[in-house]
This record gives structure tokens, sequence and C-alpha cells, in this order.
């Protein structure tokens, strides 16, 4: 797989599925650029990607050396889908994705955190971004040149 180059691009939005996991396609995104050198100010292994890995049970360094072989985003998902402790069933990774997707900054601090961002950006006092998703969405699309 090419990596992409997120000093140019974000990453794919946490909302993206593969195999019905949200966040894994972007978290693939920021390993393949970490590989390569182009990762910029994202950081692979960040606390948003924790919730996925203790979600399969599964380590970074132990998915970073399956995407270093070349792995594609299929290849990726079936070694997940192999190594997952426990095992996933459908309906639980659909439940989990729905609540990752809607999960919000839960204590003041990161709602504190968020609002100062989304107003550094020039968002002002945007109501509609409430979740996890919204903001990321928001600072991947600001940060690239989108006007708020």
């Amino acid at each position: 797989m090419i990596p992409i180059n997120l000093t140019q691009r974000p990453p794919r939005s946490p909302r993206v599925r593969l195999g019905g996991f949200v966040l894994l396609p972007r978290m693939l995104d920021k390993c393949r650029a970490d590989l390569a050198g182009t990762i910029g100010e994202y950081k692979y292994g960040c606390p948003l990607d924790q919730r996925f890995l203790q979600f399969t049970g599964i380590d970074a360094a132990s998915l970073k050396s399956v995407v270093a072989t070349g792995a594609g985003d299929s290849e990726v998902l079936t070694w997940v889908l192999a190594h997952a402790k426990p095992a996933r069933e459908p309906w639980e990774i659909a439940q989990w994705s729905a609540f990752r997707e809607q999960a919000t900054p839960a204590d003041n601090e990161s709602r504190a955190f968020v609002s100062e961002q989304v107003g550094k950006a020039g968002g002002g006092e945007r109501e509609d971004i409430a979740t996890w998703f919204d903001y990321l969405d928001f600072d991947d699309y600001v940060s690239f040149g989108g006007k708020p």
C-alpha cells in the first residue's frame, strides 16, 4: 500500500468503517504514514486509537508490524479478526462502533479543550460539534484549509 502523506491531507474520518470497526481505517492511515515518516502532527497510538486497541485486545506494536509488511486494509482486517482477544461477534463490533461514534468529551477538561480548539480555528460558538468524531472531522477540515 502507498502511504498517504499526512502533512498534505488528513487521514480518513474516524467514522469510516472497516469490517464494521470505526477508527480502524484512520488508524491504519496514521500507521502507514508513521512508517513512511509522513505522519506530520498526527499520532499513531493516540488515546482514541487506544479505544480500538483495548476493544480488540491488540497491541499497537503488533498491528504496526503487520501494516509494515505492506498488508492492505482487507489483509489487516483479517489479521485483526484472527487476533482479537476476545474474539468479537459482528453485533458487538456494530454496537461498539455506534457507541464510539456518539461518544462525547466526558469531563469538563475535555469539553473545555474541544471548545477552545474550535474557537481557535474560527469555529466560534458552533453547536454542531458535540462528539469526538465531530471534533476530529472539523479539525481535519480546517487544518487543511477548509473554512469553519
